[in-house]
């Protein structure tokens, strides 16, 4: 008898790598409150996890440009979101970063904000999340993925690996003042 072929829509790497979206997005919705270092902690363990699972997404080819998928974060819940991580990071939520399209015509590095890069981030998963989850069918699932793969590969996973690099010199250069 032969196995029952299963949807790559509902594969072990894309069940992963929502479990591990929806975590990011949820932490991300509640750092009101938290402290710098426990911030530190899970941002510093939790982005190279998102990485690896986004990472291990296949590409998806979509035949059809005719499809729409609904934004759900708004501009008010990214700014809420940007706010409270930059009230947590304080003074450390600036950093210079040489990755930027811009820094091709630029003769030094551009300053950008942690705060700024997780809240991208955190639109482009929460998007996807909720696409993925009301998606009517396995087509818009498919095309749920196949957007937040491209994201990743053109824009947020630099993103991530950018606001990484400035999380950990902060949390492992200046530990002892947290």
């Amino acid at each position: 008898m032969e196995k029952e072929k299963t949807s790559p829509v509902y594969s072990r790497n894309v069940m992963e790598f929502v479990t591990v979206a929806v975590e990011y997005c949820t932490f991300i919705e509640h750092t009101e409150g938290k402290e710098c270092m426990e911030f530190l902690d899970t941002m510093t363990k939790l982005l190279p996890l998102l990485y690896i699972k986004a990472a291990t997404l296949p590409k998806y080819e979509i035949l059809s440009d005719d499809y729409y998928l609904e934004d759900f974060v708004t501009e008010e819940n990214y700014n809420i979101v940007r706010a409270n991580i930059s009230v947590i990071l304080g003074d450390k939520d600036d950093f210079l970063d040489v990755f930027m399209e811009d820094m091709k015509y630029s003769d030094s590095p551009i300053l950008t904000t942690v705060s700024e890069n997780l809240a991208d981030i955190y639109q482009e998963l929460k998007n996807f999340a909720l696409q993925y989850k009301n998606a009517a069918d396995e087509e818009l699932a498919m095309y749920a993925l196949a957007e937040v793969k491209d994201g990743f590969q053109y824009s947020w996973g630099q993103k991530m690996v950018n606001v990484l690099r400035a999380l950990h010199e902060v949390r492992y250069s200046e530990q002892d003042e947290y």
